[in-house]
């Protein structure tokens, strides 16, 4: 295995920089129109474009009787433009939706395509083996006329994604306002289309109709994890796939009659697992930390809310966990757990069993109540909700209320209803809720 590595880092092996360049390619392009493809929701564009293809791979070969490339290639985009039209045919003269459209022409071209690669097979034809690749893929096969035909491909595609990328990104985000203004979304669309097709030839020898459309979605997905706009997606869907292509070339250089398409797809695969997991915004791992702080901060003020209003009730300002526990209607464990918590966060104080806020805590505590109270009054101002229904929305919101909608709530009020804001009534008589047996931390 060591001797396969450094035969590999070597690029000595003129095989080994063939399928490294080509993989290379493949993987770029197709992370790169993937983007879009995704976007524009027609991730299954690419599959049904890959199957389509099969057909005009056999009727090439039928008609002119090479195998070379460039010959197979044309014949698979004009077989891959005709399912284009095919479904944008189905979907705008009948009532069958995309999806069903998608299905039908991908099943029905690769069905023909099958029965045609199965009539080349017993037609004796001398050259016929090896048509069979384009299904699966092989990736070893390539020899530098490939290359030569593959790169381009993918410089075409790569200069009219650059000159046409204004247009691409206006059809994606808002295709009315392109319409409006006086382009045909119809023609970039099929332009798009076009490019997806050509995207799906260059990676058609090595990869294979039935893993193309993974190549197409899968580095588009998991760069859509990382950002959130469109220019660092199509950079880093590239780079996906530019890495899955480099990456897959090497994992099957170590064994023996490893294919590379398949092995590209699993890399991809990982890359997407690990970018759902990681991300740091859209991450698994990071919607979870996010969510578990949520529930934390929405804890943290209906403790503090419930000791002002304790406060507000004669209670006094140091008062006992039972207290609390009743008035929050949480088990006795859970309030001493939280403020145990509040105290190392200098917002309580803890004596024993008797507890009290911090000037920190109560300036927390007084605003949270404010919040509260001033969207409950809001709600019912403006007849959104009655008076004995507005407190689980209030307590829903008052978590989320930033100071500055409070000042704009409260310039509101003072206009429209000469609230006194600086000391609001309770609409409950401080029977206010707090999810009794709420969430846990």
């Amino acid at each position: 295995m060591l001797e396969q590595a450094l035969r590999f880092f070597s690029l000595a092996d003129a095989n080994v920089r063939f399928v490294l360049l080509g993989s290379l390619l493949i993987g770029g392009t197709s992370g790169l129109l993937g983007c879009f493809g995704v976007l524009r929701k027609r991730s299954l564009m690419g599959d049904a474009l890959a199957h389509a293809a099969l057909p005009g791979v056999a009727l090439a070969f039928m008609l002119t009787g090479s195998k070379a490339l460039p010959v197979l290639i044309l014949g698979a985009t004009i077989t891959g433009i005709l399912g284009v039209l095919a479904i944008q045919l189905i979907v705008g003269q009948t009532r069958i939706k995309p999806d069903a459209a998608i299905g039908l022409v991908l099943s029905v071209f690769f069905g023909i395509g099958i029965v045609l690669l199965t009539h080349i097979q017993r037609s004796g034809a001398g050259n016929q083996s090896g048509l069979d690749k384009f299904l699966f893929g092989q990736a070893a096969s390539l020899v530098e006329d490939d290359l030569r035909v593959m790169s381009w491909l993918a410089a075409g595609i790569m200069l009219a994604v650059v000159l046409f990328y204004k247009e691409f990104k206006g059809l994606i985000f808002d295709a009315g306002f392109m319409h409006s203004a006086g382009f045909s979304t119809r023609l970039i669309d099929l332009g798009l289309m076009g490019l997806i097709v050509l995207t799906v030839m260059v990676g058609l020898q090595a990869v294979g109709v039935v893993l193309m459309a993974a190549m197409l979605i899968t580095p588009a997905v998991a760069a859509r994890f990382w950002t959130e706009r469109l220019t660092t997606m199509v950079w880093l869907s590239a780079l996906f796939g530019s890495l899955s292509g480099a990456l897959g070339t090497f994992i099957s250089s170590l064994a023996p009659r490893l294919p590379t398409g398949p092995v590209m797809v699993l890399v991809a695969t990982a890359i997407f697992v690990l970018s759902a997991i990681l991300a740091p915004r859209r991450g698994v791992l990071a919607r979870w930390r996010q969510q578990r702080a949520n529930v934390r901060r929405e804890a943290r003020h209906h403790l503090l809310r419930a000791a002002v209003e304790l406060a507000e009730k004669g209670a006094g300002q140091v008062f006992g966990l039972d207290q609390l526990a009743a008035q929050l209607g949480w088990p006795a464990a859970r309030v001493r757990r939280w403020a145990r918590r509040l105290e190392r966060e200098g917002l309580a104080r803890l004596d024993g069993g008797q507890w009290q806020l911090t000037d920190q805590g109560r300036a927390q505590g007084d605003f949270v109540v404010k919040s509260h109270r001033l969207w409950e009054h809001y709600l019912v101002h403006r007849e959104i909700l009655a008076a004995d229904h507005v407190d689980r929305p209030a307590d829903e919101v008052e978590h989320l209320l930033t100071p500055q909608i409070i000042l704009q709530l409260e310039d509101i009020m003072q206009r429209e209803e000469q609230l006194d804001t600086a000391r609001l009534a309770d609409l409950h008589q401080g029977e206010s809720g707090y999810r009794p047996g709420g969430r846990d931390e």
